[in-house]
């Protein structure tokens, strides 16, 4: 991230596994021309649970360190709503097997065979910090789907560990490894793969190339070090030039407020991600651009659906209509549309992200955790219900004390949800291959 004689990096926030209440001050310099911002933050809590009302959210949008918005120093140039059940979206296409697999085979038919319980836990990202992932291989070695990773400054280990853990995964079927370097002082692990500015700055200042260039760069050492996937890049609109915090969650983190460019660089950012061999994610979809909050705290809404309608979807349907692999739902409503969070709707899921934009890629929840959906009325096991009846595909949450139980009672929620039919099995079969898609994972190969 960049540096100036006035900027100031805070370390050691979001990697805690207890609550903890911490102040951070974030002042963004004038240096070189650079976007002039200032804000202060105050953060408490530490992950989910805890009866906490301040958490880390998975995406970031209230943690991590703090960093000026100068130029690049190190890159190189309850109950839920029965209004939204069953999704009438079209489910990711199952992968097809490729040669050394009977022509009938396919992914969608092997996981037709395996548990309720087996299939949930392919759903489930589990957090982790990310200095000591081996906390989380028992729920590796039960099958999660993914491990979401949560800190600062990544150990030097890093790739070593996670190759460990990697071997934990039944059958040897891939995992995806997560986290969040987006730029600026959305960055976990920039001490290992080279820092990147704030979106916002290079969208000001970078050509689409030298964006996609420094993504590969990035993208090229977060392989190197088993991380597979970016939840990057952020696809919303907003051109306020403000450092994310409680009332904005975008800002700096977009970048630009003119749709065409976001969208331009949106594409630039998540190419040079993929020339690397990482994934990566847009969101937040249909956009945070005007949020009245962040939803992280507290029930949020976006701008209204017809101003979505008018540029705020435009970075999403561009990079899907180039290909793009995955993309994060907000846990912000949407007004003229859904009144749940847009990542618990399934008008949201299967008529908009699926149907109108023709998206067949992976779904991601953002933070399960998060003010927006407990105050919705949803439990996080409910919550996960609920997204997966939508048509999400993975779920996530944040990282606290309690993550084998919270993830215990996830996987339970939706098993139990497939026993009682509020949950289709053919749903969970579904997101379970959108999530062996997402790997390259090939269950017919052998």
């Amino acid at each position: 991230m960049p540096h100036s004689a006035t900027s100031t990096r805070l370390s050691a926030l979001a990697h805690r596994l207890r609550p903890a209440t911490v102040r951070v001050a974030v002042r963004v310099a004038v240096r070189g021309g650079a976007l002039t911002a200032g804000a202060a933050l105050v953060l408490t809590g530490c992950g989910a649970g805890g009866g906490t009302d301040h958490r880390i959210s998975a995406d970031s949008r209230a943690s991590g360190s703090a960093s000026a918005a100068g130029s690049p120093s190190r890159t190189g140039s309850p109950s839920p709503s029965r209004s939204s059940a069953v999704p009438g979206a079209s489910p990711a296409a199952p992968a097809s097997s490729a040669s050394g697999g009977p022509a009938s085979c396919t992914n969608a038919s092997r996981l037709a065979g395996w548990s309720d319980r087996r299939l949930a836990m392919l759903t489930i990202a589990v957090p982790a910090s990310e200095d000591a992932v081996g906390s989380v291989a028992p729920e590796v070695a039960a099958g999660a789907g993914g491990v979401l990773l949560f800190g600062s400054s990544a150990p030097s280990g890093l790739g070593a560990d996670l190759t460990a853990l990697k071997k934990q995964v039944p059958g040897g079927i891939g995992l995806l490894v997560m986290t969040d370097e987006e730029g600026g002082a959305i960055q976990r692990m920039d001490n290992l793969v080279g820092s990147l500015p704030w979106p916002g700055w290079m969208g000001a200042h970078w050509t689409p190339d030298q964006i996609r260039q420094a993504a590969a760069r990035v993208g090229a050492r977060m392989a190197a070090a088993q991380v597979n996937m970016d939840l990057a890049p952020v696809a919303d609109v907003d051109g306020s030039g403000e450092v994310p915090g409680r009332g904005n969650p975008d800002g700096l983190r977009s970048f630009s407020g003119d749709p065409a460019v976001a969208a331009r660089d949106t594409v630039a950012f998540m190419n040079g991600l993929r020339s690397a061999g990482v994934v990566p994610v847009l969101k937040h979809f249909p956009g945070l651009g005007g949020s009245t909050v962040n939803s992280d705290f507290a029930p949020a809404h976006t701008v209204p659906w017809s101003a979505e309608l008018n540029g705020g979807l435009t970075p999403f349907s561009t990079a899907i209509a180039a290909g793009a692999p995955a993309v994060m739902m907000s846990n912000d409503s949407v007004p003229g549309l859904t009144t749940l969070p847009a990542g618990l709707s399934a008008t949201m899921i299967g008529t908009e992200l699926r149907g109108r934009l023709g998206f067949h890629g992976l779904v991601l929840t953002d933070s399960l955790s998060a003010g927006a959906v407990s105050g919705a009325g949803y439990s996080m096991p409910q919550a996960a219900v609920q997204a997966l009846r939508a048509g999400a595909d993975m779920v996530m949450f944040d990282l606290g004390p309690t993550v084998q139980a919270q993830t215990s009672a996830i996987a339970s929620a939706e098993v139990a949800a497939v026993a009682d039919g509020r949950l289709p099995r053919t749903r969970l079969l579904s997101a379970a291959t959108s999530v062996l898609s997402a790997r390259q994972v090939d269950l017919c190969r052998g």
